[in-house]
């Protein structure tokens, strides 16, 4: 089975998360390490990267992840924003190292215009750079598929593999599968003959064991719309069917898959549980009854 959780805030400390989590049954987490919204931050405390780490110990977390800073754009032609990007997602990392996550997550970038084979080549120079600085980490960086909304590059196998292929640490690389993303995309989920077709293309281009976590999100616009705009699960253009399908692929077994749905309020925040809880019955009985006993342990 699969290894749910959810983004959850850091506010009031990093060991929020954590608690939130284990307060859900979460099986992997996934943060953000900063201010997403923010290029600098302060340093993290040792205090604080201690606490996380106690909150950790014991609280069935199979997975850890962090997202990066939405600023962050690889493929920018511009070369302040470009140099502003790649020296913030190595603060990123470093972050992320500290705390002990397994993956920070990142989107390629837009190309501005500049075109999409420029824009590609320069998100693999751009994690070659990062690669260099962080030589010996244990954190391991994502690319995230996109909607494809504008110059987005990543919407396709094919860019994923490019940048892949061009980097000179491949090995150092994954894929986060975003479902929301795929969908506006072009990529149907649903009914399963499509959502097989969809994974044979993706097997053959990227390939299985290079796609490491999925984030599950509903879509509130239709396939191919290019739009980002997720939706609760089952409650979308998605529909319930291509989560069941997803979360009992064999191939996905013991990813983390975590779920980025709608926080706008406190009712959408609230939806968190309600959504795993979507999720969980999806899966067969006696797995989830087994999830639930090895936390006990």
């Amino acid at each position: 089975m699969p290894w749910l959780g959810a983004h959850l805030s850091i506010a009031g400390g990093h060991y929020r998360a954590v608690e939130a989590s284990r307060r859900h049954g979460n099986e992997s987490l996934q943060i953000f390490t900063k201010n997403s919204n923010q290029w600098r931050a302060k340093p993290l405390a040792e205090d604080d990267v201690k606490e996380f780490a106690r909150a950790i110990r014991g609280s069935g977390l199979r997975r850890l992840l962090a997202h990066g800073s939405y600023l962050i754009n690889l493929a920018s032609p511009d070369p302040l924003l470009y140099e502003r990007s790649i020296q913030a997602l190595i603060d990123e990392s470093e972050r992320a190292e500290q705390l002990g996550l397994d993956y920070l997550v990142t989107h390629p970038g837009a190309h501005v215009g500049s075109g999409a084979a420029p824009g590609l080549a320069r998100v693999a120079a751009a994690i070659d750079a990062i690669h260099r600085a962080t030589r010996g980490f244990r954190v391991r960086i994502l690319l995230e598929n996109t909607a494809g909304q504008g110059s987005c590059l990543g919407s396709s196998p094919e860019e994923l593999r490019q940048i892949v292929d061009l980097a000179h640490e491949p090995e150092r690389l994954g894929i986060c599968f975003d479902t929301c993303h795929a969908f506006a995309a072009g990529f149907p989920l649903w009914p399963e003959d499509a959502y097989q077709s969809t994974w044979e293309k993706w097997t053959q281009i990227i390939g299985i064991k290079q796609i490491l976590a999925f984030h599950l999100n509903d879509s509130l616009r239709p396939m191919a719309s290019r739009l980002d705009r997720h939706a609760h699960i089952g409650r979308g253009c998605i529909g319930i069917g291509a989560f069941r399908l997803i979360v009992n692929d064999r191939r996905f077994k013991h990813r983390p898959m975590v779920i980025e749905t709608p926080k706008h309020d406190q009712r959408d925040r609230e939806m968190d549980l309600i959504n795993l809880r979507v999720l969980r019955r999806l899966l067969p009985s006696e797995a989830v009854c087994n999830s639930k006993a090895q936390q006990r342990l």
